[in-house]
């Protein structure tokens, strides 16, 4: 089974070094602080930096794979909960896409904070919105970077694979009388696959199915309650019922309706329903509720954990390299 795309970068310890005096014993030199070299990829893009919108963090890098004709494309959105996260991330998928004939794009979003700070609300708009647009411009550059609109993919891990998920299950938000020509593109994807995804963004939801959930008040805007004397995802849960039009706006497991994009799910734990879990935030508990409710909406999604039953990918990367390269029906 392949590790989670989200995993965490080794920092190597640094040996102290020892000098020897003509005078006495070797002396240790005190060690050297471990510096954190800044990520990089490991194929340089094809082009970087590239601007979506006018927001410094609304960029995304791209890769482009050797076809004389349109390629699919991997749509990466790195996760971090939404507060923090690298979409270097994607560094992971980049040489297996390239060589199948899949072009590659990494998208970088604004977080919870800078959402806020914009006087976006709820926060979690700020980053969803963020991916819809960037799509959206990513598509506007077809015929310039060489791109089979149609055959578009998503990927991501835990807040990146939440996104990934809502522009699956979204409504086109396409605005075909725009004046923007980025706007009046499409949202929709051809697929998502995605690791350690959370499938909901309904407190009550969570607490059902893990009852330690403690995840998502953030995106909503809940800090806690001092006076209340309640934690933030408490205050959350508490104040549900206000924000219930959000939640079937902004929850992947809201959006789900019949003839959306099929989608891959990846964890690495198995499932425990209705029980405490070591890690509440990417329990393979998310994967077995949106699979029952795919299903019974007709709606494809194929689930993986350990000893998971009827396993055809082993990993999201293998799901999007068939399912990118498959024939159009």
């Amino acid at each position: 089974m392949m590790k989670p795309l989200f995993s965490l970068l080794c920092l190597a310890a640094l040996a102290p070094a020892f000098a020897q005096t003509p005078s006495g014993p070797a002396k240790a030199e005190p060690a050297k602080p471990a510096v954190k070299k800044p990520a990089t990829y490991s194929v340089p893009p094809t082009v970087a930096d590239v601007a979506y919108g006018t927001h410094p963090k609304q960029v995304l890098d791209f890769w482009k794979a050797e076809s004389s004709k349109p390629t699919p494309l991997l749509f990466y959105v790195h996760g971090g909960g939404w507060m923090g996260g690298d979409r270097k991330n994607a560094s992971g998928m980049l040489k297996a896409m390239l060589d199948a004939g899949i072009s590659v794009v990494s998208v970088e979003y604004r977080f919870i904070p800078e959402a806020t700070a914009d006087g976006v609300v709820p926060p979690v708009k700020g980053p969803l919105g963020d991916a819809a647009r960037a799509l959206q411009f990513v598509r506007s550059k077809a015929a310039e970077w060489n791109i089979d609109k149609e055959r578009i993919g998503a990927s991501g891990g835990s807040a990146g694979a939440c996104t990934s998920l809502w522009l699956a299950f979204h409504d086109d938000l396409a605005d075909p009388k725009s004046s923007d020509p980025v706007a009046r593109e499409s949202t929709r994807l051809w697929c998502a696959a995605v690791d350690a995804a959370q499938t909901t963004l309904d407190p009550q939801q969570m607490k059902e199915w893990t009852p330690n959930s403690n995840y998502g008040a953030h995106a909503f805007g809940f800090k806690g309650d001092p006076k209340a004397k309640l934690p933030a995802f408490a205050e959350f849960l508490a104040k549900r019922d206000t924000i219930l039009p959000w939640i079937a706006e902004y929850s992947p497991y809201a959006l789900v309706s019949k003839g959306d994009s099929p989608v891959f799910l990846w964890y690495g734990t198995p499932p425990a329903l209705g029980q405490d879990q070591k890690d509440p935030t990417h329990t393979s508990n998310f994967g077995v509720k949106l699979q029952e409710h795919c299903k019974e909406i007709g709606v494809e999604c194929e689930l993986v954990y350990p000893g998971a039953p009827d396993v055809k990918h082993a990993s999201s990367k293998a799901y999007l390299l068939d399912r990118l390269k498959a024939a159009k029906s």
